[in-house]
C-alpha cells in the first residue's frame, strides 16, 4: 500500500486552560502511538496556551501506509476525566478537546508547458545595450498566474534560466502560504468542540486510557445466563 498523508489538528477550542493541558497530553500520546506504528509525524503548526506545557491548537502531518486507520481511531472528541490540574477545588471532572483531520494540499508540479516566457526590455542602469535590447525575461505560470522577471544578465538564455528558478521558488512559497491559510481556516471552523460520544477517554493525572469492558466477556456472561435459565426450566 502506498504511503498516505493526513494532517491531524488537535484543538482545545474555546475550552478553559484545563482543556489546553488535555490537548498537550493528546499531542504527546498521538505522537507516541504514531511512532509505535511506524508512522512519520511532524508538527507543522503549534499554538501554546497561556500556561506552561499547554497547547491551544497543534497540527501534525502524518505519513505512512497505516495513516487512514490511525487517523480514524483519533478523529472526533477526546475526553479526559480528572481533577483540574490548575484549580484543585474546581468541581468539574470532564474535559473535552477535538481532533480533526484534513487532506494536505498536494504540491503542484511545475511543467515546462505551463510556463509562458516573454522577452521584455530591461530597465535601469546598464548603458545603451540595456535600453535597446530585449534581454529581460518575464516568466508566468499559467495555472496560477504567478510571474517573475529576470534581468540579471545580458544573455536572454541566462535570464530565462534565472526566471524559471525564481518562478518555481515563488510557486513553492505560494503553496506553503495556502497550507497556512487552510490551517488557520480549520482552526476558526473548529473553535467549538462537541461534548459527548468521545472516541477516546483518558483518566487521572497520568493520562491513562480508560479501560473498556471486553465485549467478549459481556457476551460470554450473557450466554451463560441464558444457558442457566434453560437448565432450570
Amino acid at each position: 500500500m502506498d504511503n498516505m498523508e493526513r494532517i491531524v489538528q488537535i484543538t482545545a477550542g474555546r475550552g478553559p486552560e484545563e482543556c489546553t493541558w488535555v490537548a498537550a497530553q493528546v499531542v504527546k500520546q498521538l505522537l507516541k502511538e504514531a511512532q509505535e506504528q511506524g508512522i512519520d509525524a511532524e508538527v507543522v503548526q503549534h499554538v501554546s496556551g497561556t500556561l506552561n506545557g499547554t497547547v491551544r491548537t497543534a497540527s501534525i502531518l502524518l505519513k505512512g501506509s497505516l495513516v487512514v486507520e490511525f487517523v480514524a481511531s483519533w478523529e472526533g472528541t477526546i475526553q479526559w476525566i480528572g481533577q483540574s490540574t490548575f484549580r484543585k477545588m474546581h468541581k468539574r471532572k470532564n474535559w473535552f478537546v477535538g481532533v480533526f483531520t484534513m487532506h494536505p494540499l498536494q504540491n503542484q508540479s511545475v511543467f515546462d508547458g505551463d510556463i509562458h516566457y516573454q522577452a521584455i526590455r530591461s530597465s535601469g542602469a546598464g548603458g545603451q545595450h540595456v535600453n535597446k535590447v530585449s534581454s529581460a525575461i518575464r516568466a508566468t505560470h499559467l495555472p496560477t498566474g504567478l510571474s517573475v522577471v529576470a534581468m540579471d544578465f545580458r544573455s536572454q538564455h541566462q535570464n530565462k534560466k534565472v526566471a524559471t528558478e525564481r518562478l518555481k521558488a515563488k510557486i513553492s512559497s505560494h503553496q506553503a502560504a495556502q497550507l497556512c491559510n487552510q490551517l488557520n481556516d480549520q482552526w476558526l471552523n473548529q473553535t467549538r468542540v462537541v461534548r459527548g460520544n468521545p472516541v477516546r477517554t483518558f483518566t487521572g493525572s497520568d493520562f491513562k486510557p480508560e479501560r473498556k469492558k471486553s465485549e467478549f466477556k459481556s457476551q460470554h456472561n450473557g450466554l451463560k445466563c441464558v444457558l442457566s435459565k434453560k437448565l432450570k426450566t
